[in-house]
């Protein structure tokens, strides 16, 4: 029993191993088991609180190296999506893709079974959990064929300089939060490279931040990736003096530009701003900072009333179909391909000035960007009085750019990480003022 009275039953230590390794990680040879073994136990090693494996054949692996054929994926895939159990009850034609309605996380969280088509081998079928940015949590079923074939879609962005290297973990993905999930595993048909999922929370390592930074410095990983809050630990000194990665991978929350920019500067590698969500894996990448190109996969984009709707068939077990993500953007074409620009991964909030005058959070966006800030929060209550947290960034100009948008004082307090702005995404608005009607 754990004397934390947070602690979460599914983070107890190795509370939810249920498979053997060789049922995880089926014809690993006797090398890769010692390397897996050396990676767990490696002196400066966290204390791990799970294990997992890709559950895939060798025939699989290989099979995963690539990715699904394009041709005509659209009109099967809505042809499989007619089968579920969730449009029973539809009144109206499902011929085209227009013909679906709207759906959201809400559906999931009420009969997630629905979604699941009718013929789908369970016995090969994983679970996911996504707590999400808001609302309810929930339980996915994940595909392992899917998830190895995401590894090596990531590859093809890093390009194929991204070979193993024996001495180096070939991919570290972090998380900075309380509690979370960690384990060392193998990477499905990439010559039984190793992988580990790292909290980089210093409260987590027995020996804090020095244990944490010499596990890093030791396995040196090729590629990491994280959120903006795990991503921006990789700026300390002592790392930026000893890690060499090929490319950095944020994802999850939004990346803003003066972190893009530092961790670019510090690493003289690319930086890869990855927009997806769990039900709907990868959707779009960024690599510049600029609009985010949809990847080729089979995925399709609306933007429906300024919302990011995802038609994706990726996962065999959740052929989702017009899936409302909550998120906002543009759809415009770039470098030739459908792209989103001005993606807020959130409801748009809109702030209400001290003339009664409607404020979009993008214009605070653009203004805390220019000033450096890293993150922050900004939040407006009822009768209008407005305060904002900012992760790094001139606090002095913050305030003054702020005060000349918003029309009136606003309280700005500085931080100096984006830990220190709490859990959440980096970037978050709400204001609970309202509009007054304009006299006519």
């Amino acid at each position: 029993m754990s004397d934390d009275p947070l602690r979460l039953a599914d983070y107890v230590p190795f509370g939810q191993v249920a498979l053997t390794d060789e049922q995880r990680w089926p014809g690993l040879s006797a090398a890769g088991r010692r390397r897996l073994n050396a990676l767990e136990q490696h002196r400066h090693a966290p204390a791990w609180c799970h294990r997992v494996g890709h559950r895939l054949t060798l025939d699989e692996q290989q099979a995963a190296t690539e990715q699904l054929p394009l041709d005509d994926w659209l009109p099967q895939h809505l042809a499989l999506a007619r089968t579920l159990s969730a449009y029973r009850r539809h009144a109206g034609p499902l011929n085209s893709l227009t013909d679906f309605p709207l759906i959201g996380r809400e559906d999931l969280v009420d009969d997630i079974a629905a979604f699941v088509p009718p013929g789908a081998d369970l016995g090969r079928m994983l679970h996911g959990t996504s707590s999400g940015s808001t609302g309810a949590a929930l339980v996915i079923p994940d595909d392992p064929d899917e998830l190895a074939r995401g590894f090596h879609w990531l590859r093809g962005l890093v390009g194929s300089h991204w070979e193993p290297v024996d001495h180096r973990m070939a991919l570290a993905q972090t998380v900075f939060q309380r509690q979370a999930f960690t384990y060392t595993s193998v990477i499905p048909g990439f010559d039984e490279a190793l992988m580990a999922r790292l909290n980089l929370h210093p409260a987590t390592w027995a020996g804090g931040g020095a244990q944490r930074d010499a596990y890093l410095q030791d396995t040196d990983p090729q590629v990491i990736s994280g959120t903006p809050t795990s991503l921006e630990v990789l700026l300390e000194p002592r790392l930026v003096a000893t890690l060499h990665p090929l490319a950095l991978i944020s994802g999850a929350m939004t990346l803003t530009a003066p972190l893009r920019r530092a961790l670019e500067a510090a690493y003289d590698c690319p930086v890869l701003d990855v927009y997806g969500l769990h039900e709907t894996r990868p959707i779009a990448v960024s690599d510049d900072g600029g609009p985010f190109v949809v990847a080729e996969r089979r995925v399709h984009v609306e933007v429906l009333a300024g919302e990011v709707v995802v038609t994706c068939g990726e996962n065999q077990f959740l052929p989702l179909v017009r899936y409302r993500t909550g998120d906002y953007a543009r759809l415009v074409t770039h470098r030739g391909r459908p792209a989103l620009t001005d993606l807020e991964g959130r409801e748009a909030t809109v702030f209400v000035s001290a003339q009664g005058v409607a404020v979009p959070c993008v214009d605070l966006t653009q203004q805390l960007q220019a000033a450096g800030a890293r993150g922050w929060s900004v939040n407006q209550d009822a009768e209008g009085r407005i305060a904002a947290v900012i992760a790094s960034g001139d606090q002095d100009r913050v305030t003054e750019t702020l005060n000349l948008l918003l029309g009136q004082p606003v309280q700005v307090t500085r931080v100096t990480t984006l830990a220190e702005l709490g859990p959440g995404k980096p970037r978050r608005y709400s204001s609970a003022a309202a509009i007054a009607p304009r006299r006519r």
